[in-house]
């Protein structure tokens, strides 16, 4: 819950999932350091949600700027959720630069984080919750390293748990893979991608992603999978879809 929690960092807290989750845990009571690029997008969040919404704009990748937001503000709860929009095509029309879109941006910023929560490292009870995709499951030929890049996230959680265990820290690292949703700006181009692939109406594409994933619910199981910071979950990692969560066995 995120009484748990006195402050939180949320990565691209503009829109999306990262505004919702911004949200849900600005209504429980937690101050949030939210990041993103557009400082106009992060202070329109910031009239939204009121003073316990800190906007900080800057480039979620900047290993600097995780290593001084852990230090300065010391959250006890990590959201790492930015990520780029990828280049839908196959393969073939990939150039190397389009394929490595998520790479630079999704994989790299949850590498520059979790580093940076070990290295300080944040308080014992502490949380990172990074989140993948169900496309690390599944594959997505028509998104260039996307897939790939949300894989290397779930190896990088991994890789943080034993760390963390390791040097006796008591950080917990959790990852998040949530389905294809039109309800964001990512998902609502993904979405077109496969239908027009298909053949058919983004509209009749959606059909079959019944119960649509929303920001809300992504929010809800961030909440959720954070749960008492004393503890750890029954599982590191979750499928998030519109009919809730489901551990990763």
């Amino acid at each position: 819950m995120s009484e748990n929690f006195q402050t939180a960092v949320v990565t691209g807290a503009s829109r999306g999932f990262g505004r919702a989750i911004a949200a849900a845990l600005v209504a429980g009571g937690t101050r949030v350091v939210g990041i993103a690029r557009d400082e106009g997008e992060l202070r329109a969040v910031r009239e939204a949600l009121g003073a316990g919404f800190v906007p900080l704009a800057g480039d979620a990748t900047d290993e600097a700027l995780a290593r001084d937001v852990v230090r300065e503000y010391r959250p006890g709860l990590l959201v790492l959720n930015a990520g780029a929009t990828p280049h839908m095509a196959p393969l073939q029309e990939q150039s190397w630069e389009t394929f490595g879109r998520n790479w630079e941006v999704d994989a790299r910023h949850v590498f520059a984080w979790s580093r940076a929560a070990l290295l300080e490292p944040l308080a014992p009870g502490s949380v990172v919750v990074s989140m993948s995709s169900g496309a690390a499951l599944a594959g997505s030929p028509l998104s260039g390293g996307y897939a790939s890049a949300k894989q290397a996230i779930r190896y990088m959680r991994g890789y943080a748990a034993e760390e963390s265990e390791r040097g006796g820290l008591g950080i917990r690292f959790v990852a998040l893979l949530p389905q294809l949703t039109p309800a964001t700006g990512l998902g609502s181009v993904g979405v077109a991608g496969y239908a027009a692939r298909q053949g058919v109406e983004p509209e009749a594409f959606v059909e079959g992603l019944q119960p649509v994933l929303s920001p809300e619910q992504v929010a809800k199981a961030v909440l959720e999978v954070a749960g008492d910071s004393g503890s750890a979950p029954e599982y590191p990692e979750y499928r998030v879809s519109g009919a809730g969560l489901r551990p990763v066995k």
